[in-house]
């Protein structure tokens, strides 16, 4: 497993916005699934009121009786009309946290769309070849860290796994609304679309989002 490294320091290092190089690594065909989990680690962590804590990945989780929760500010976001940054969940048996991926949209309306994400939170409901996006709105997941944290209910962010199937967003609260409103605005509503997946540079823009890189 690679070792991690907080890399805002280096984040300068890495490629700038809409830049990006395949890397040493996987490639093949997948599926994309989405939550928003309210936890995520190895990376920067916020409070129960979304702010930063100093004491970063180390916080336990608030799922388990900690302090840590995840950041609205992980939210996945449109770069242009075909490219979007964002998070996602691998598998817990072979994760590569901090490492980013290429997806290429190979099926609905946004086939040919790309989306570059990083991994930042693993599970064991998470096959080999799927990459659970992170978006508020997706559902709580295996573990739910938003009842606690945004005080959610089923009724507005929907089933465990995929939540909501109508557009709610403006029911969020506006932190989370941007990001809500992505799987509907450059998603276009589509649900697990299937995917084409490189390993590549993560691009800056993550790296600052969630402190983390791979080094080694």
């Amino acid at each position: 497993m690679p070792s991690f490294t907080r890399l805002a320091a280096l984040a300068a290092l890495l490629v700038s916005s809409g830049s990006y190089v395949a890397a040493v690594g996987e490639s093949g065909s997948g599926t994309t699934t989405r939550y928003w989990p309210g936890i995520t680690s190895p990376v920067k962590t916020c409070d129960i009121n979304d702010k930063p804590l100093a004491e970063g990945v180390t916080a336990q989780s608030g799922c388990t009786g900690g302090t840590s929760f995840m950041c609205s500010s992980q939210s996945p976001w449109a770069v242009s009309d075909s490219l979007a940054y964002g998070f996602a969940a691998v598998t817990s048996s072979n994760p590569s946290c901090c490492s980013c991926y290429k997806l290429t949209f190979t099926s609905s309306s946004i086939q040919g769309k790309t989306m570059i994400v990083q991994a930042t939170n693993t599970g064991d409901d998470v096959s080999g070849t799927q990459f659970d996006l992170a978006m508020p709105g997706g559902g709580f997941g295996q573990f739910d860290g938003c009842s606690k944290e945004w005080q959610a209910t089923s009724s507005v962010w929907g089933a465990q796994y995929g939540g909501s199937d109508t557009n709610q967003c403006s029911k969020f609260p506006s932190a989370l609304q941007q990001g809500c409103s992505f799987r509907w605005d450059w998603m276009q509503g589509q649900s697990n679309p299937t995917v084409n997946y490189e390993k590549v540079t993560c691009p800056a823009e993550l790296v600052a989002k969630s402190g983390c890189s791979v080094s080694g």
